[in-house]
């Protein structure tokens, strides 16, 4: 285990290279009926593939060359206000990356896009390292905590970022800069592509629940995402996992302020993805057809109970950790609540087992 505070944040966040790799290695039994008691779980599949997980990766693709434009535009009149320009740019980007988060399977898995495009805290010693020496390679895995949205938010919010983009030897810096974003765009599209072209078959033809199933992978996605934001985006900085010491300096989107937008955003998109948008045609809906109404209807009123807890806290998160606590105690329990009743009562009723490994408990 990584011993440094900000090594646990990127620890966690790292697990997720393992959450499907261990799906696919553990066997089980599972449902096997394409349908139960009338529900369609090929059609549920069909509605995600195409009504949620492509337009969100497709929104994200667009998302990402605005973020571009938005940067190159610093970068050729870095400023004060062409950086304050870029910050709402920067900030639709990364709530659109939290709509795809929760999908990091198939495509996603195999390139290791969560991990590569928001792994946080960052290793900021090491980016300026690279931009430095003029070399590095953020295809590797150990680059993971060197690139993506969080090394954006470092590189382009912090407070010397206008004069690194000023100095007599910034070519290098905007050089790193551009070349995280081109990574971010080039990860997007080889995942959209798959998607595209040949997953989606694949994705929706699997209706068992057994572990390496489409559904298992969702399953366990959900209560990896509650374990993310009980742990990095919310506990850990918080010190709940850490003795009580506080890392403010730990939390998503910390340098752009937009930390709780973020959290927000996350579980917002969570709770749209567990009930399909109220097509009709989601896990919510499936949980019902295997006579399990009361635990659909208790997920999604605490889905609601805990999104209203997050946003009773004001942004930044690293300044209400301090200023706030009585909010962010109650956003923390009910998020807790939340990730149990997936984490156990969901994960049960749909006989799927949980297979990642978080490093906490519960």
């Amino acid at each position: 285990m990584i011993s440094t505070k900000k090594g646990l944040g990127a620890l966690v966040i790292v697990t997720a290279i393992g959450l499907v790799i261990a799906c696919s290695k553990k066997s089980g039994s599972g449902d096997t009926q394409p349908t139960v008691n009338g529900f369609d779980k090929g059609a549920m599949l069909s509605n995600y593939a195409n009504n949620l997980i492509i337009p969100a990766y497709t929104g994200l693709q667009q998302q990402i060359d605005a973020l571009e434009t938005g940067v190159n535009d610093f970068l050729n009149s870095p400023s004060a206000t062409t950086q304050q320009a870029l910050l709402p740019v920067f900030k639709t980007a990364y709530l659109q990356f939290e709509k795809v988060s929760v999908d990091q399977f198939g495509p996603a898995e195999r390139v290791l896009f969560n991990n590569f495009l928001n792994t946080f805290p960052t290793d900021n010693a090491v980016i300026d390292g690279n931009i430095n020496r003029g070399t590095y390679d953020l295809s590797i895995n150990s680059a993971i905590n060197q690139q993506g949205f969080p090394a954006l938010d470092y590189l382009l919010f912090s407070a010397n970022a206008v004069s690194k983009a000023t100095a007599t030897n910034s070519a290098n810096y905007k050089k790193y800069v551009r070349d995280v974003v081109a990574r971010m765009k080039t990860l997007t599209a080889s995942v959209l592509n798959s998607w595209k072209t040949t997953y989606r078959a694949e994705f929706t033809g699997n209706t068992k629940s057994d572990a390496g199933s489409p559904i298992a992978f969702m399953i366990n996605q959900f209560a990896f995402e509650m374990d993310q934001m009980k742990g990095p985006r919310i506990g850990w900085p918080y010190g709940k996992q850490s003795g009580g010491t506080q890392y403010p300096q730990n939390t998503e989107g910390y340098e752009a302020g937009i930390s709780v937008a973020l959290a927000v955003e996350n579980l917002t998109n969570l709770k749209a993805m567990f009930n399909s948008g109220g097509s009709g045609k989601g896990m919510s809906d499936y949980l019902i057809a295997l006579n399990k109404q009361q635990l659909s209807t208790d997920v999604l009123k605490q889905f609601d109970v805990a999104i209203n807890s997050l946003k009773a806290i004001p942004d930044p998160l690293s300044s209400a950790l301090f200023n706030n606590k009585t909010q962010v105690d109650a956003a923390y329990r009910e998020i807790q609540i939340l990730l149990t009743l997936i984490k156990t009562d969901v994960a049960s009723a749909t006989g799927v087992r949980i297979t990642y490994q978080d490093t906490d408990g519960d």
